[in-house]
Formats: structure tokens, sequence, C-alpha cells
């Protein structure tokens, strides 16, 4: 078994080279690369066979860090990000700085600032935003452990990172709300 230290830097490694990893998150099992390279995320997309007008969830390892993402944090969001205890989340009206083909129509994007151990340090540690989507082909049902994720996944990825996979518990997606510049929400998923 890999020690943590040089499982993450081995799934880094392989997101600066472009490539697209499987991860364990503060939720489900994601599908992850750097949020900032059209290259790899295009990969994520074809992996999934997703369409590609429907975005992908952003992670940061730091809410510090969501002015360089976001055109603007409204006070709404700060505060719900400063009392949620669940993943939660936060579709904002205008990003910046990523990949555009994470971004909706409208420019939106949606980010999750987690506090998972894996995830922040792989954020932490690529010093960039990263992708998160859950770990499944579009439309077939969201892998709530490891071993429910199918090998056409696990083969589609360059890395897949051996922290977690004995996790028991069966894991669900985080809540979305989308919290508006005039600081209205809209709860997407609960």
């Amino acid at each position: 078994m890999t020690n943590f230290k040089d499982d993450i830097d081995r799934a880094v490694a392989v997101m600066k080279r472009g490539g697209i990893i499987l991860y364990p998150t503060d939720t489900v099992w994601g599908i992850g690369c750097d949020a900032t390279r059209s290259d790899a995320v295009k990969r994520v997309y074809e992996l999934k066979r997703r369409v590609d007008h429907k975005a992908l969830i952003v992670m940061l390892g730091n809410a510090d860090l969501l002015d360089r993402y976001v055109d603007e944090v409204p006070d709404a969001a700060a505060q719900l990000l400063d009392v949620a205890v669940d993943p939660l989340t936060i579709i904002y009206d205008r990003g910046r700085n990523l990949a555009p083909e994470l971004l909706g129509p409208d420019g939106s994007v949606g980010i999750r600032v987690t506090a998972e151990r894996v995830s922040r340090t792989l954020c932490n540690t690529l010093r960039r935003p990263l992708v998160s989507t859950s770990a499944n082909i579009s439309g077939q049902p969201t892998p709530r452990r490891f071993a429910e994720i199918s090998p056409e996944i696990i083969a589609g990825v360059d890395y897949v990172i051996e922290c977690r996979r004995n996790d028991p518990d069966e894991a669900k997606p985080s809540s979305i709300i989308k919290v508006s510049s005039d600081n209205s929400i809209k709860i997407i998923r609960k």
C-alpha cells in the first residue's frame, strides 16, 4: 500500500500532465482533474459520456481562494459557507480563471469547499481547483462507495487514489444551492 504523501504526489503529478484521477471526496468518489485545463476537463466529459452543456462541480481546498474563481462571493454565500455542516456546493453567477467547459451557459459555476483530508490535500498540493464529478457514466446510478464504481470508469482514468477504498459507509452527494449576486437563494438539490 502506498503511503498518503506518495499517493497524493502521484495523483498531482498526473493532473499536472493533464491527466484525470479517481479520488475520494467529502461526498461520493469523484472523477477529477485540474479545473483550469480544458484538455483534461474534456476527457472527464468523454469518460462520463456527459453532454458538455451540463456543467461540472469545482472543488477548492480553502474558502479564501473563492475570489480567484468567481467574480463575486455574495454575502449570503459567505454566510452559508460559515454555517454549513454537511458538504455544500454553491452555484455562483460568474466563474473565472477556470476551463470554460466548467461554466454553465450563463457563465455560472458550482464550487464546493472541501474539508475532507484527501480532496483538500489534493487541491492544496496541486495549488489549483479540482473538477469533482461523481464516478459514474451519466445517467447511471451514483456509486455510494468505491466498490460500486464501474470497471469502465476505473480503467478510464490515469490514476486511482488508494486511500479510503475500503470505507464501509455509503456516501451521498452534496446539497446544491444557487446564490445570486443579489443574495437571492434557490435550492437546486437538498
